[in-house]
């Protein structure tokens, strides 16, 4: 091989490297820039659903949704520039689509139930509700997963079809809820005058509604004396808080009162 021929070679070679050099810098440009203009776009989509007073929560599934396909077209994009077939690629991707389906049937599955989630609303970010076994506040309605803070302050991550599927309790959703407390009175006592001291001294404990009225009846009969159902009704946000007091209030009322404590009695004959 002669000089002039290596030389060609060498500069061909050259020509190559250098060609690719610049289309992978070209390449890592595109990624960068393009990776600003989505984060611009979703910026400025986000800016524009809030100001529609859109639900956050919506509001974040579509942002999410357009990220993934902004996504998905710059790396489509940036091949098509390397030469690639574009539409050869799309039939990967849905082939690969097809395989990743059949592999991921359950992420797909909570990714469908999300959507559901979304637009029927059962409930929403900061409701208080029961579902999949779970208790608590809701703190996110993801693509895939909801996520609950439990009353011990626990955080808990569900798969949305887990809870799409399953009985849904929301808590938040009503104005109000009922304290359901039973209390056990021995047989010596007034029944009626345990209802009338418990109706005075509950209507007065804080974010107690006054409509609907407490409710305090003779709910059972048992061995010891009759059970007393006393029912508060108060804003969710105060449950407990109203179910700690109520019972206090119980105690406090009946041992002013000087009712006895229940005890249960057998009578024994002898024949």
């Amino acid at each position: 091989m002669d000089t002039a021929t290596i030389q060609n070679v060498l500069s061909t070679n050259l020509n190559l490297l250098t060609g690719a050099a610049f289309k992978v810098v070209a390449a890592i440009i595109l990624w960068f820039i393009g990776r600003k203009l989505i984060d611009i776009s979703t910026n400025l989509t986000s800016r524009a659903l809030k100001n529609q007073r859109i639900d956050p929560t919506l509001i974040s599934y579509l942002i999410s949704s357009l990220s993934v396909l902004l996504n998905i077209i710059l790396v489509v994009a940036i091949l098509g520039y390397f030469g690639v077939e574009t539409t050869s690629f799309a039939a990967l991707l849905a082939a690969a689509g097809v395989a990743i389906g059949a592999a991921w049937s359950g992420l797909l599955a909570n990714f469908a139930a999300g959507a559901f989630l979304i637009i029927l609303r059962p409930f929403q970010v900061g409701d208080f509700i029961s579902a999949a076994g779970i208790k608590g506040t809701v703190v996110e309605i993801g693509l895939f997963v909801t996520t609950i803070n439990t009353p011990d302050n626990v955080r808990t991550i569900i798969g949305n079809n887990k809870l799409f599927s399953e009985n849904i309790q929301n808590f938040s959703a009503n104005d109000y809820r009922r304290v359901d407390i039973q209390v056990q009175l021995d047989h010596s006592v007034n029944p009626n005058e345990a209802v009338r001291v418990l109706r005075e001294r509950i209507a007065n404990i804080p974010n107690v509604n006054s409509t609907p009225a407490p409710v305090i009846e003779i709910i059972h009969f048992t061995p010891m004396g009759p059970e007393l159902a006393v029912r508060p009704f108060c804003n969710d946000a105060h449950y407990w808080q109203v179910y700690f007091d109520t019972n206090r209030v119980i105690r406090e009322s009946f041992s002013e009162s000087g009712f006895p404590v229940p005890q249960q009695h057998f009578q024994i004959r002898q024949s």
